[in-house]
């Protein structure tokens, strides 16, 4: 195969990395919350009921900003059920996932559970607007934020938690835009809602961060016509626009699907465009950035088979959604991250979801085990390595032909540098047969030595870890990658995630 080439050159770049790219997502969803963070009679449970294994996990998946409670959950959801004494809470009906919620882990659990994660792990809460609207979103907030001093700040001390929540950042509903969604709106009326709750919460404290709903995902009748709407209401209001985006194999279509992100891509580039036509418009010199808050390969044609049985029958923490990722899912699920990185200047909070069980890079089994999926391990080396300034990387590469989005490079590729002058490379090979020789030309970087060349890839693209075998795939060196007179060579093995090391 002819050999795929790019120039790394630190004069020229995309922006710098915002750690919440790497944050992710817990909703009250099938075992999300309940056997998956928080299970009070597992033998490894803390005093609060949360998982330690599954905290060592998290922690090593690196997880920044995770957003909370939902998703479509949301736009039930009750935030004065999840607050108080756990046996005085009431339990409720779940419209969105047909289950009951327990409300037995609530808002002071969740602040507890990211103070355990570590001091990275930044709240970022959903407000219903779906079933409700500015006066509870006040409330919420007043009871999460406020010193002390007013009847709901006093009901939080008393609840236990003398010191606000801190919470900064604030998602104006979930996918607004979807007929699926409880309380579904028109992009005029939600506009104006979200209008509407986003000045009355500046009011209460100009510094919040606010995201608006944008489309749930390229593919609705309404996208960017929604975005437009919705952003000429509150576009001095709010400071993100919500993307979401999963992506499956269709009609046995693997090279498709392989390309995943060059749909992500083209999502991303014309919501960019969206915003910034609507601000000059405007005529404004402000900026709306992205919020990725749901990605990840999603078998939604699984859900589907199961949307309306009895599996979903009001039950507690039912089994939903606990998608199983083979090797080839990883590779897809590293170049969606690719995608995020590429776009650092307008991307700066991302969120995978789910964190556990639920379409999730870490799994669990009641009273069990907890372990890896394949896809724990780009997020783990993403979230570790990069962090920086992403270089402007333009790929020669071979291509092939897809059903779906035509001629497609096989290289997709990122580069970032760090504070320190080291430069990480994120690969993926899209061919599923052949292997695919790769030559970076480096220009004005100071780089001697590849100090690691990690691969995700298995002679078995099927091949997964489960319960039985958790630890059947995981990263291996790579050999024969070299760094001479200025030029990296190596061959990124066919259907492969990489991320290569130089200092």
């Amino acid at each position: 195969m002819r050999t795929a080439r790019f120039t790394l050159d630190p004069a020229f770049t995309v922006g710098e990395v915002n750690p919440r790219l790497f944050g992710s997502f817990v909703e009250h969803l099938g075992r999300c919350v309940y056997t998956g963070i928080f299970e009070p009679t597992h033998p490894t449970a803390d005093a609060e009921g949360l998982r330690r294994d599954v905290l060592g996990l998290v922690r090593e998946l690196g997880v920044t900003t995770i957003r909370y409670p939902g998703g479509n959950f949301v736009s039930g959801y009750r935030w004065e059920d999840s607050v108080g004494p756990v046996e005085d809470r009431p339990r409720r009906l779940d419209l969105a996932w047909r289950s009951t919620e327990t409300n037995r882990f609530g808002l002071a659990e969740y602040i507890a559970f990211l103070k355990k994660v570590g001091p990275q792990a930044e709240p970022m809460m959903a407000i219903n607007l779906g079933t409700r609207g500015v006066a509870e979103a006040l409330e919420l907030q007043e009871y999460a934020n406020h010193p002390a001093g007013t009847a709901l700040s006093d009901l939080r001390a008393a609840h236990g938690d003398k010191e606000p929540f801190g919470i900064k950042v604030w998602c104006l509903g979930n996918e607004m835009d979807g007929p699926w969604q409880t309380g579904h709106k028109t992009a005029e009326e939600y506009g104006r809602l979200a209008a509407e709750t986003a000045r009355a919460m500046r009011q209460l404290d100009p510094s919040v961060e606010l995201v608006a709903c944008g489309s749930s995902s390229q593919s609705m009748p309404t996208f960017a016509a929604w975005e437009a709407t919705v952003l000429a209401e509150t576009y001095d209001l709010v400071d993100y626009i919500s993307l979401h985006a999963y992506y499956e194999p269709q009609d046995g279509d693997l090279d498709s699907f392989l390309a995943s992100a060059v749909d992500m891509e083209s999502f991303i580039e014309n919501v960019v465009a969206t915003c910034d036509h609507v601000g000059a418009r405007l005529k404004s010199q402000k900026k709306i950035n992205l919020s990725f808050d749901e990605w990840n390969v999603w078998y939604t044609s699984k859900w589907h088979e199961i949307e309306n049985s009895a599996a979903r029958d009001w039950t507690e923490a039912p089994r939903l959604l606990e998608d199983n990722y083979s090797v080839l899912d990883a590779v897809v699920f590293g170049s969606l991250l690719i995608a995020l990185l590429r776009h650092a200047d307008r991307v700066t909070v991302a969120c995978l979801a789910q964190l556990v069980n639920v379409i999730a890079p870490i799994m669990t089994e009641p009273g069990g085990p907890a372990w890896r999926q394949t896809t724990f391990f780009p997020f783990a080396q993403a979230s570790r390595h990069g962090r920086g300034r992403v270089l402007d990387v333009r790929v020669d590469s071979p291509t092939h032909e897809t059903k779906k989005y035509g001629e497609t490079a096989l290289l997709h590729a990122t580069a970032v540098r760090a504070e320190d002058g080291t430069v990480t490379v994120f690969a993926v090979n899209r061919s599923r047969t052949e292997a695919l020789p790769l030559e970076i030309a480096l220009s004005g970087l100071d780089l001697t030595q590849v100090t690691e060349h990690s691969v995700l890839a298995d002679q078995d693209p099927e091949a997964r870890n489960t319960l039985d075998h958790p630890d059947r795939v995981t990263p291996h060196q790579a050999e024969g990658t070299t760094l001479k007179e200025g030029t990296l060579s190596t061959v990124l093995e066919p259907l492969s995630w990489n991320t290569i090391r130089l200092a």
